[in-house]
């Protein structure tokens, strides 16, 4: 259906949850201050509490899939070269083509997927200042931004073990490596399988003079050969991702995590250190316990050398309208330095 600045939100939120979608052709700021007031509206219908951490977990997924379904019924047409013929609207080739690569013909785009893309653009250009790394990171769109980086703090932290060579796995925008880098360690390899995360990488590690240290290899963990240090930090979260920036955060029966423990030793030179990065949200969630992880570092031939804490620092923890705040409060980051049994 066509909307235009005459629609209410009331009748937006409507359709929207209809399954309706909505073409604007109004004024691109009076479409933002749509999606606002559909956001509000969507959000007077919070998770219902459930009987578990688990539950109340799923609960608050199953919410936010239908908030993002509905506000993601609002559209804007894109022409062929990323321009887009609303009034007031700004100039997002530049933004799109960083997302999408090349325009190649009009499509329609989510307004809040848009907005999105916006966000991105201003990390990429601006970057992030990550206090443990003394510098700034720039994320590119669909890449996973280390605005949390209390992990971070914790590589940077930790005494490391004689090391001449480390890996970095699932780098990312490669923020773990280039701490590495920057402690002196003389070179590392960092991996990566998604090719947005490959060229984040080389981007922020060129910007940091520091390509001639670290090497960017695409790999599906682990890349050839051995090394006296490898750092790892797996998604936290072992359910299933609904979006690809949600990969990072959610990992299907805990696959990545596993993956990396189960390959650890064979890839550890004598006497070296796997560091593994690890929230423990999941286990106040009860979607994974520790007895379950512990057993994991046994079948995987690891013994614990020693771990060390952080507790993050968000608002959500503190957020009495979160039905995940218990858990939240509760949450402490972990190093843990894994050897070879």
């Amino acid at each position: 259906m066509i909307a235009d600045d005459s629609m209410t939100a009331d009748a937006a939120h409507r359709l929207a949850c209809e399954g309706t979608a909505l073409l604007w052709q109004g004024d691109f700021h009076n479409g933002k201050q749509l999606l606002n007031a559909m956001a509000r509206r969507a959000d007077r219908h919070p998770p219902k509490p459930g009987t578990s951490p688990a539950e109340s977990f799923h609960f608050h997924r199953q919410t936010q899939s239908r908030r993002a379904r509905i506000l993601g019924m609002l559209l804007i047409a894109l022409e062929d070269d990323y321009s887009i013929r609303l009034r007031r609207a700004p100039d997002l080739r530049q933004a799109c083509t960083e997302a999408y690569g090349p325009a190649t013909a009009r499509a329609l785009i989510s307004l809040r997927e848009l907005l999105g893309v916006i966000g991105a653009h201003e990390w990429r250009k601006n970057g992030l200042q990550v206090p443990a790394l003394g510098d700034r990171i720039h994320p590119h769109y669909g890449v996973f931004s280390p605005i949390r980086s209390e992990y971070v703090t914790l590589v940077a932290d930790e005494p490391l073990p004689p090391c001449t060579l480390a890996f970095d796995i699932g780098t990312g925008t490669a923020v773990l490596a280039a701490v590495l880098a920057r402690r002196a360690v003389p070179r590392v390899i960092a991996t990566d399988q998604d090719p947005r995360a490959l060229a984040c990488a080389r981007e922020n590690l060129e910007r940091l003079e520091l390509s001639n240290r670290v090497e960017v290899v695409q790999a599906d963990l682990f890349p050839e050969g051995t090394a006296q240090l490898i750092v790892c930090n797996p998604p936290w979260v072992p359910a299933r991702p609904t979006s690809p920036l949600e990969q990072a955060i959610y990992d299907p029966d805990s696959r990545m995590l596993y993956g990396f423990l189960n390959g650890l030793a064979g890839h550890l030179e004598p006497g070296g250190e796997g560091w593994l990065l690890l929230s423990d949200l999941a286990e106040h969630l009860a979607l994974r316990s520790r007895r379950e992880l512990l057993a994991a570092f046994e079948r995987a031939g690891l013994v614990v050398a020693g771990k060390s804490d952080i507790r993050p620092q968000h608002p959500r923890a503190s957020d009495q309208a979160d039905p995940l705040r218990a858990a939240r409060a509760a949450e402490l980051t972990s190093l843990w330095r894994l050897k070879h049994r």
